[in-house]
């Protein structure tokens, strides 16, 4: 498969675990046109996942695997990948996708994986980012799209979306305000890389030509 955008309307795959409310934002973004893109392909590992019927409800074809038929996470890779390969994907969006890739898979998709994730990065990395932010007591909080490699939360960061943690909030109030800023800045991230802005090289994000040693940032106050 090419690392370039086919000549074709750009298509994306998403693979989730659950509600998919990010599913629902891209979803939403491809068919009001905001997203220049076709959602080729809805896949889980969890064959419960709500964000199953919030894809057939908008007539995208959706995909189930469940992880725990294969021997390991290599050989439950190979076969995701077997079923994304059948829609050509030009980018692999994780939206809540509750596992972690193997080498193989990140190696076969290098710079055409998405991920988002609930902290301003490098802070914060792994689960339960809400509750230690408050533990913390930090003043800003937000999420991080970043392009996928080896290193769990350690790729190369693209957009990031901050709010201000509002006193005596608890964990499960500030996760839905950062799921509200999710919404906004993801399929913005998505948008730039099937316009061919965003790009993967040399182990970098670059977007618009230049190298982002940062993220961009924005402030959802």
């Amino acid at each position: 498969m090419s690392g370039t955008l086919s000549d074709t309307r750009p298509r994306i795959a998403i693979l989730i675990s659950g509600s998919g409310t990010n599913l629902q934002a891209f979803i939403d973004r491809a068919g009001s046109g905001e997203l220049a893109a076709d959602i080729g392909i809805v896949f889980s590992n969890r064959p419960d996942a709500y964000g199953l019927k919030r894809a057939t409800r908008a007539g995208i074809p959706v995909s189930c695997l469940e992880h725990g038929h294969y021997a390991d996470r290599e050989h439950f890779d190979r076969a995701v990948a077997e079923r994304l390969d059948a829609g050509r994907p030009d980018l692999i969006v994780l939206a809540g996708f509750m596992r972690i890739l193997s080498p193989w898979f990140v190696h076969r998709y290098e710079g055409r994986i998405l991920n988002i994730h609930p902290a301003l990065l490098p802070l914060y990395p792994g689960l339960d980012t809400h509750q230690r932010v408050l533990d913390a007591g930090d003043s800003r909080h937000g999420s991080t799209v970043h392009f996928v490699t080896e290193e769990l939360d350690g790729g190369p960061r693209v957009l990031a979306g901050r709010i201000r943690v509002m006193p005596h909030e608890t964990a499960a109030e500030l996760m839905q305000r950062v799921q509200a800023v999710e919404h906004r800045i993801y399929p913005e991230a998505a948008r730039w890389f099937v316009e061919g802005r965003l790009q993967f090289r040399d182990g970098s994000a670059w977007l618009d030509g230049e190298k982002l040693d940062e993220p961009i940032v924005r402030d959802f106050d």
